[in-house]
Order: structure tokens, then sequence, then C-alpha cells
């Protein structure tokens, strides 16, 4: 991921804009939301089946399920090249938007929220540095950027202290070294010497990980809701994929992921344990790991 949200696979973006039909305003930024029939099915069962009151790892593996199926769609986040458009897609989603609407989805929920404006104020509060969305550089785009401000704004605490942790050295750096892949940052590079400063600070902060051959020691501590970040050796990039862990009826913990496999293209759980699972690049090292907060926490 070059950008969290873009950068999978292939390391290169892939980037589209559509037009879609449910607009809403939120203060002075423009947002565009699109999957009402999918929010209302969610709400509805969360409603009957009093989700609400559960703990926040639990509700968002009940989110995860009534998303799972949903089409693998990249670049839904790359709504315009002139100007930084907070949105949400229920009907398509990539592996960060899959984890973040989960997420978010909880969040709304613990605070009561039932309509799509209230999702979409959970999204922009970690979508964006401070919670505060400006122009293209104020998004979270590295995901030890995205850990790091929610961790700071007590949404998730990084699991940095599990047994076998080590420092993840991996320096960021893909987007102003590549911002032709970039719809924004090839229309205005005014903004890339923001994004090189903010691949400096990323650099400069530490985060732990758990290289690959550790992930199996840990799995017994792991619970449905945490979040995963696969690390990367890929020079540039940090985290290279990213999902939830589900932890099924068996106490069997998987990857729960917007994959983007040719024979998937879909939000799946992938089968397997997740120490078993992060095979399909020489490229992957490990993996980073965080747990939502209850809401006021």
């Amino acid at each position: 991921m070059t950008s969290r949200r873009i950068f999978l696979s292939t390391l290169l973006a892939v980037l589209s804009s559509f037009a879609l039909p449910d607009l809403y305003v939120y203060s002075e930024v423009p947002i565009a939301f699109k999957g009402r029939a999918v929010f209302d099915r969610i709400l509805q069962k969360a409603d009957s089946e009093k989700w609400r009151s559960l703990p926040i790892g639990e509700l968002m593996g009940k989110i995860a399920l009534e998303l799972k199926g949903t089409p693998y769609v990249a670049g839904t986040l790359e709504l315009s090249a002139d100007k930084e458009v907070c949105s949400a897609d229920l009907t398509g989603l990539d592996c960060v938007t899959f984890f973040e609407t989960t997420l978010d989805f909880a969040r709304m929920l613990k605070k009561g929220g039932r309509t799509p404006e209230a999702l979409l104020a959970e999204i922009k509060f970690t979508r964006y540095r401070g919670g505060a969305p400006g122009d293209y550089s104020s998004r979270l785009h590295y995901t030890k950027d995205w850990f790091y401000d929610n961790e700071n704004k007590h949404v998730i605490e990084v699991l940095s202290a599990l047994p076998g942790a080590e420092p993840f050295t991996q320096k960021v750096g893909f987007m102003t070294s590549h911002p032709e892949s970039y719809k924004q940052l090839a229309t205005h590079p005014e903004l890339i010497p923001s994004m090189k400063r903010q691949e400096s600070i990323i650099n400069s902060r530490s985060l732990n990980f758990i290289p690959l051959e550790r992930i199996a020691r840990i799995e017994s501590m792991l619970k449905t809701g945490d979040i995963v970040g696969v690390c990367t050796s890929t020079p540039g990039i940090d985290i290279a994929h990213t999902g939830l862990v589900f932890r099924d009826e068996k106490g069997v913990v998987h990857f729960m992921d917007a994959s983007s496999k040719k024979n998937v293209m879909k939000v799946t759980i992938e089968p397997g344990r997740i120490s078993e699972t992060f095979t399909w690049s020489k490229s992957l090292t490990g993996a980073v790991f965080a747990r939502p907060l209850e809401v006021g926490e």
C-alpha cells in the first residue's frame, strides 16, 4: 500500500472516479456516501439483536460478518483530483475501508448513531490526522501513521508488548517517490513537500511488530475485532495489507479481509489460522496488531 488505502499487491495505485448518488454535507467538507440499503440492513439487525451492548471487538465481528461477500473495489476514496473528499462506500471495499468501516460503524452504534451522517462523522475522526480533514496530506495514508494517530485519539491500543515483538524499522516514502501514482499529488505537486515532511515524522517514530514466524505464539491472545497491519520489506512501504482478527465458534483465529486475490475479490474470512495466512509474498515480514477501545475510554 503506497497510500495504505491504494497500494495492494501491485505496488501501484488503482485509481478510479465514479458518481455517487447519495450526497451529504458535513461542515464545510463535501462528503460522499453510497450504500444506504447495506447501512439500513446492518442497523436493523443491530437493533433486533441488541448488538450495542456487546464489547466493541465482538460488535465489530458482527458487522464484519454482515459485510462478508462485499466486492473488493480499489480507489473508492479518490473521488477528486482537486480536493479531498471524505467518503464511504458500503457497496465496495478495499482492505483499509473494510476495517475502517467496520470499526466506525461499531463506534457509531456505541454512541447511538443511526444515520449515514453519523457514520461519516466517525470515519472523518479516524481517517484524518487529529480527526480534522483538510487537504490530501491530512489523510492518514500510511498505516503506521493511522495507528499512531488513532492511539492518541483513544480509538485503539497498539499491542506493542506481545511476546516476541520487536521494532518495526521499515521506512516510508513511496508516495513522494512516486507522486504520479496519486491523482491529487499529480494534479497538485505543491502538496508533495507536506507529504514528505509527514513521512519524515512517521519515520522518526517507533513501532513494534510480530515477525511472521512468531505469530503462532500470540494467536491465543488475539480477539475478534483486533486490527491487523501486514508488514512488508518493500522499499518505501510500511504495511502491504490490512484486515481484522476473527475468532470462529471453535476458537480458531482467522484473518478477515477485503481480498484483492483474483479468485476471491471480496470480503472474506481466510481459511486456516492467521499464523498460516501471510504467505502470498516473500516481502511480507510480520504483522502489527491493534485493539479497538470502548468509546469513551
